[in-house]
């Protein structure tokens, strides 16, 4: 299935995704695609059971699409976690994963405004594969443990300051949380839909200009990996989100002068089978 949230920030519908591309309303089944939602098999069951029948009320295709996800809880961020990104900015191969935090504040829908910070020269994009968490994880011991806990994934856009992150002292999160840093989706697509997380193309263009053309299958440390490691530091709850790092072609990673983004930029993504994104810059 490919869920979403239809609607005006902070009144989002939740939807289903027919076979025609158009969206389908929940409202009358559930009150929210969120972690509670994801974690009741019978309602997901429901879900499915619905939109078959071909019953459910049609919503505006030209509406607002929000965040898949509501009340998220946190979001955990894998940094260096392509070969080909992690040379390309001259970084050693981790041995273990780099994790930060997003605040689930930074998160807005996929074609929403992205905002430029305040005194930022750096600002910088980056596709990332998002791994929605539908069951509480906690000492995982294998990577079939670490998938079944998989809800779904989502596009995600982890934009980041580079001078924030990297040149103002302390962790990267000064760097990662400033508003509207998190596009996320357009849809959540469940996990049964996504064979092999491994075997997903992601792309970005600035401007009309391809940038990033990589696959996960390059990730140092996998999806299942992840997820199994990160249970080893904290709980996952249903409703958690990580963001698995992003392939090569970061401004970061490119030759002097670097193009870092500005107003006036439009950034757009994609990841295989997962949806598509586009952002308009502007000053904050």
């Amino acid at each position: 299935m490919k869920l979403l949230r239809v609607g005006p920030a902070g009144a989002e519908r939740p939807a289903v995704l027919d076979e025609t591309g158009t969206p389908r309303d929940l409202s009358g089944l559930v009150e929210d695609i969120d972690g509670t939602l994801l974690a009741d098999e019978a309602a997901l069951a429901r879900i499915r059971e619905a939109a078959a029948s071909g019953e459910l009320p049609a919503l505006d295709a030209g509406s607002r699409i929000g965040p898949p996800l509501g009340r998220i809880g946190k979001i955990v961020c894998i940094g260096l976690n392509y070969h080909d990104h992690a040379t390309e900015t001259g970084a050693a191969i981790p041995e273990e994963p780099i994790l930060f935090m997003k605040a689930p504040d930074t998160v807005v829908g996929p074609d929403d405004t992205v905002l430029v910070p305040r005194g930022s020269v750096k600002t910088d994009w980056e596709v990332e594969l998002a791994v929605v968490i539908g069951r509480t994880a906690r000492y995982l011991e294998s990577d079939e443990e670490a998938l079944a806990a998989v809800a779904g994934y989502a596009v995600a856009h982890d934009v980041s300051e580079r001078a924030f992150q990297i040149e103002r002292g302390g962790q990267w999160d000064k760097g990662k949380n400033c508003e509207t840093f998190n596009p996320l989706g357009p849809w959540l697509v469940t996990a049964d839909e996504v064979p092999d997380p491994q075997a997903l193309a992601l792309r970005l263009w600035v401007n009309g200009e391809l940038k990033q053309d990589g696959t996960t299958a390059d990730q140092i440390f996998p999806v299942a990996q992840v997820v199994r490691y990160l249970s080893q530091f904290m709980t996952l709850y249903p409703g958690d989100v990580i963001n698995t790092g992003t392939p090569a072609g970061v401004a970061l990673g490119r030759p002097e002068p670097k193009p870092y983004l500005r107003a006036g930029d439009v950034v757009e993504l994609e990841i295989d089978g997962l949806g598509r994104q586009r952002q308009e810059l502007k000053g904050a």
